[in-house]
């Protein structure tokens, strides 16, 4: 049997994302792929309080939401959305994040140093 994972990523490598997805069940509807390290998150819509951030496994995120699998060829700087689990993903560049800068805030709160 061989492993298809579809990630360039390991599966162990660390992404960020919010106890509501991970320990409440809550649908990600959120994917970003940041531009400057590479790093991934997975978010619910809206803006995320940092007192929910979380960090776990790519592999736990692809268990939770198989459907994650979808956008492992996300390029950087990239973020995909949709309105509910079974919608498809729309992709669009970073750069047009619109007003939401309270959701991209929270991504650079968790990606620093």
């Amino acid at each position: 049997m061989t492993d298809s994972w579809p990630f360039a990523d390991p599966k162990d490598v660390a992404v960020f994302t919010v106890r509501q997805i991970v320990r409440d069940g809550k649908p990600i509807l959120r994917v970003a792929h940041e531009v400057d390290d590479g790093a991934w998150q997975f978010l619910q819509l809206g803006t995320p309080d940092q007192a929910d951030a979380m960090i776990v496994a790519l592999d736990e995120i692809v268990q939770i939401d198989p459907t994650v699998a979808e956008l492992a060829d996300l390029p950087l700087g990239w973020r995909a959305e949709r309105s509910s689990p079974g919608d498809p993903w729309q992709r669009e560049p970073e750069q047009n994040i619109g007003d939401d800068t309270g959701f991209w805030r929270f991504l650079r709160w968790l990606t620093r140093s």
